[in-house]
C-alpha cells in the first residue's frame, strides 16, 4: 500500500513516517519545508533503513501537486500539511485560511481526480471550543476561537461534505492532544523556528540553554495548582494512531472523528517538575498573564480509539519527559548539525 504523507517532515508526520515504513507501508512525502528540514527525511532513511521517494511541493501549488498523482500509484493521504501557530494565526489570518484550506481543496480536487479516496486527516482537540467540559467526546459540540482552529473545524467539515457527496470515500478525522517527545533514537523530534509556541520544546531549550526561563501562562486557573491541565501524549503513541487509521480505512466508508488522547491530564507545573525529576534538570520559570482562548482543562476522552482503531497510549509522561530530553541534548540546534 502506497501513502501520500503531506507534511511528513514535520514533527507529527516524521514519526509517523518511521511507523509506516516499519509496518511495511511505501511512503510518498510532500513538504515545502516552510516549517521542517530536508534533514529529517535523511534521518527517517538512516533510522529505518528505507528509501522513499519525497517531494518539495506546497499543496496550494495544484499543478506542482499533480506530478505526484502522474507519477505515482497512491492508495490513501496522510493530510499534516497546514499551518499551525495559534498566535500567528490570529496576527495573520488570511495566510491561514489561504494556506490550510486553499491547500486541502487542491489536494482533495486531486484526490478525486486520480480515484484515490482514502484520507486520515490530522485535526485537533482545538475544535472543541472553549465550553465544553473534560473529558472530551467526539460527539460535543464544536466551535473555535483563534483562525487556526477555526481552519480545522472547516476542513472536518468539508471532508464531511465530501463523503455525504460520494460514499466510496473513507476519512477518518484524527483529533489530537498535546503531542510531546520524541523518537527513543534521539534523532528526530520537535524542532520549532524561533520561539516554541508549545510548551515542551520551551521546556527542553531552557534545560539546553537556548532560553532563560519558562513563561507559564496563568496561576489562577480553577485547578489543582492553578495551571492549565492538559492531555500530553507521546508522539510515537499518536503515530501509531495514524497506522490504526490506515488500517481502519481498509474496511470503513464514512468521515469519522476519533480523539487521540491518553484521557489524563496533568497540570503545567506537573509537566515541569517531572522533567526535572526525569532529567534531573531544574527548569526556572516565571508566571505571566494567562493567554487569551487558553482553557483551564482540556483531556482526552479516548474510548473511541479503543473501540473502533483497537489502540490505545503505551508511554507514561515519565517517557515523553525523558525523550524529549535526549532529543534536545542530542540536537541542541535542531537538524543544524547532525
Amino acid at each position: 500500500m502506497k501513502i501520500l504523507v503531506t507534511g511528513g517532515a514535520g514533527y507529527i508526520g516524521s514519526h509517523t513516517c518511521i511507523e509506516l515504513l516499519e509496518k511495511g507501508y511505501e511512503i510518498i512525502v510532500a513538504d515545502n519545508f516552510s516549517n521542517s528540514s530536508p534533514e529529517v527525511l535523511k534521518r527517517i532513511e538512516k533510522i529505518t533503513g528505507k528509501k522513499f521517494q519525497s517531494y518539495q511541493v506546497d499543496l496550494i501549488e495544484k499543478e506542482e501537486l499533480e506530478i505526484i498523482f502522474k507519477e505515482n500509484s497512491i492508495d490513501a493521504v496522510i493530510h499534516f500539511a497546514g499551518l499551525k501557530a495559534v498566535g500567528e494565526s490570529v496576527k495573520l489570518p488570511l495566510k491561514y485560511y489561504q494556506n490550510n484550506i486553499t491547500g486541502t481543496l487542491m489536494l482533495c480536487e486531486l484526490m478525486e481526480k486520480y480515484k484515490v479516496k482514502k484520507m486520515v486527516f490530522s485535526s485537533s482537540a482545538t475544535v472543541y471550543g472553549m465550553n465544553n467540559i473534560s473529558p472530551f467526546k467526539e460527539d460535543l459540540p464544536l466551535s473555535a476561537t483563534n483562525p487556526y482552529g477555526w481552519t480545522k473545524l472547516m476542513i472536518e467539515q468539508i471532508l464531511r461534505d465530501i463523503y455525504v457527496a460520494d460514499n466510496n470515500w473513507s476519512i477518518v478525522l484524527l483529533r489530537y492532544f498535546n503531542p510531546i517527545g520524541a523518537h527513543n533514537s534521539g534523532m528526530i523530534g520537535e524542532n520549532p523556528k524561533g520561539i516554541p509556541n508549545n510548551l515542551m520544546p520551551f521546556i527542553t531549550q531552557v534545560a539546553v540553554g537556548k532560553l532563560e526561563q519558562l513563561s507559564v501562562f496563568g496561576n489562577n486557573y480553577n485547578t489543582p495548582d492553578g495551571t492549565g491541565i492538559r492531555d500530553y501524549i507521546h508522539v510515537t503513541d499518536l503515530a501509531k494512531g495514524h497506522v490504526k487509521a490506515i488500517n481502519y480505512l481498509e474496511s470503513f466508508k464514512g468521515a469519522e472523528a476519533i480523539n487521540l488522547g491518553t484521557g489524563k491530564g496533568y497540570s503545567v507545573l506537573e509537566l515541569v517538575d517531572t522533567f526535572s525529576k526525569v532529567n534531573n534538570i531544574e527548569i526556572p520559570y516565571k508566571i505571566v498573564e494567562a493567554r487569551a482562548g487558553d482553557i483551564a482543562e482540556c483531556y482526552a476522552n479516548p474510548e473511541k480509539a479503543n473501540i473502533l482503531l483497537g489502540w490505545k497510549t503505551e508511554k507514561s509522561l515519565e517517557d515523553m519527559c525523558r525523550d524529549s530530553w535526549n532529543w534536545q541534548k542530542e540536537n541542541p540546534s535542531g537538524y543544524e548539525k547532525l
